[in-house]
């Protein structure tokens, strides 16, 4: 499964085409902004990465009054703290971003997410979104592999992702725990059902070093310790959408991940209007400009890609399996735990 679908733009053309009172126009959901005003507070778990998040979080409340308290980790962990403080009935989210579409669906199924499809909604890509509006794609990382370029030349560098097994990359690759983050569970759950585990029994063997999350494997990068990163995203991404002279992402030739990030409002939430309000407020062109402009792409088909990135439907895409990353993330937690502990 992509995040995107090839035919949409032409399906778009057609029903543009159509007569109007044969297209059904799309009538948004409306958050009460006065409601969520007086209610003045959203708590906002997620994996968006510094500084973008504490960008978003302060445009929400320059433009609204409305205070963001803010708990930002890796994707896994956020879940983790959710579905603990959930279990226990004391949901202390209002509104939830992670990087586990597969389980955004399965949370979706348990009835655990509130149906919302503020204005925007019919312009996120096929695929980003569930159907009734449960969870919205916020974003949608491109996973490759960072690579310092004044670290290693060009001719050295690898093209797919079954080079990094190279002996000659020993003791220069550092990457997430998947426990810690979404993305990184979903590249570990597809390259071993793809390659096998003998892929990362490989990377093992090559001395590759485990950090927490994507932020983790960037200032490692940045300082030196790693030249190549086993997988992450643009390094711009973490540097406010600004360009590094010393790092760039390889986008390997077997095809790059194309991970959606869901944002969902909470059922039950302390503050439900002000969740509604700031969901709305996330898929505007504003936020998802914002967005682009640090390097990520917008979840929306209407907002260009950013500066020096191929937009969704011209990249080659590794197929992802979401059923097999929610039913299997236990075991892909603990046999990658296994392999490099």
């Amino acid at each position: 499964m992509r995040c995107i679908a090839t035919l949409v733009a032409a399906l778009g053309l057609q029903l543009a085409a159509m007569p109007a009172s044969n297209a059904q126009a799309f009538v948004p959901d409306r958050a009460d902004r006065a409601a969520a005003i007086k209610e003045g507070n959203v708590s906002w778990y997620t994996s968006t990465p510094f500084p973008l998040v504490q960008n978003l979080a302060d445009k929400f409340t320059q433009d609204t009054g409305i205070k963001v308290t803010l708990l930002r980790t890796g994707g896994e962990a956020v879940l983790r703290r959710f579905l603990q403080e959930y279990g226990a009935g004391q949901a202390g989210a209002d509104i939830i971003t992670m990087s586990d579409a597969g389980a955004a669906g399965g949370l979706t199924r348990k009835g655990i997410f509130v149906p919302f499809k503020p204005d925007g909604f019919d312009k996120v890509v096929e695929g980003a979104k569930d159907k009734d509006g449960h969870w919205i794609a916020q974003r949608v990382h491109l996973i490759g592999m960072p690579v310092r370029t004044d670290l290693m030349a060009e001719k050295d560098r690898p093209k797919t992702w079954s080079d990094l097994t190279d002996p000659k990359f020993k003791g220069k690759m550092v990457m997430p725990d998947p426990s810690f983050t979404a993305i990184q569970l979903t590249v570990v759950g597809m390259l071993s059902q793809k390659l096998g585990w003998d892929f990362y029994k490989a990377l093992r063997a090559n001395d590759t070093m485990i950090v927490q999350g994507h932020q983790q494997v960037f200032k490692t990068m940045q300082q030196g310790e790693r030249a190549l990163g086993a997988e992450g995203s643009d390094p711009r991404s973490f540097n406010n959408g600004k360009e590094l002279p010393n790092q760039t992402v390889i986008y390997p030739t077997e095809g790059v991940f194309e991970i959606c990030s869901p944002v969902a409002i909470v059922k039950n939430a302390k503050n439900p209007n002000a969740a509604k309000l700031f969901a709305q407020f996330m898929l505007t062109p504003v936020a998802q400009k914002m967005i682009a402009d640090n390097a990520i792409h917008s979840s929306r088909v209407d907002i260009a890609p950013p500066q020096g990135q191929p937009s969704l439907k011209e990249v080659k895409v590794f197929p992802i399996d979401l059923d097999h990353i929610e039913k299997n993330a236990r075991d892909l937690k603990t046999r990658f735990s296994e392999i490099f502990q």
